[in-house]
């Protein structure tokens, strides 16, 4: 998770949403990103969406069964979706996200019992530094704006 905060951090210093990801296989990291919709005009790009890219590139596979997802927030459901096709092993998140989570906090679409495919999740890893990034982002943004 710490590589993951690394990789928020290298997104606020861009002025994207401080979102890091990193995904692990055999206890490698194989894949980093982080948020970066603004830089590449492109709205799926995610953290979780461009790491899951690149892991998939390295490996040669788009299914990624043999690997952890470590991410800073509670996926979104575009990102749940993205794990749930890419058939991840499991799931690890610092903060939740209660405006736009989807593994319960808003939505259910991790481990949706409608659902052919169920990772195991993890939340609350290092939650009190994942929300800290998040919220003295949107701090300083709303102190620029006024």
């Amino acid at each position: 998770m710490r590589v993951a905060l690394r990789e928020a951090s290298r997104a606020a210093r861009e002025e994207e949403v401080p979102v890091g990801a990193v995904v692990i296989r055999e206890g490698r990291i194989i894949a980093r990103a982080h948020n970066r919709p603004i830089a590449m005009r492109d709205p799926t790009a995610h953290a979780e969406i461009l790491a899951l890219r690149r892991a998939a590139r390295k490996l040669g596979n788009y299914r990624l069964n043999e690997c952890s997802l470590y991410v800073t927030i509670e996926p979104c459901a575009m990102c749940a979706g993205a794990i749930v096709h890419a058939r991840l092993k499991q799931v690890v998140f610092g903060a939740r996200d209660p405006k736009a989570g989807a593994s319960g906090s808003a939505l259910r679409v991790l481990n949706h019992p409608k659902l052919n495919h169920h990772a195991e999740v993890v939340s609350g890893v290092l939650k009190e530094e994942c929300a800290s990034v998040l919220r003295e982002f949107f701090q300083a943004r709303r102190k620029k704006f006024e």
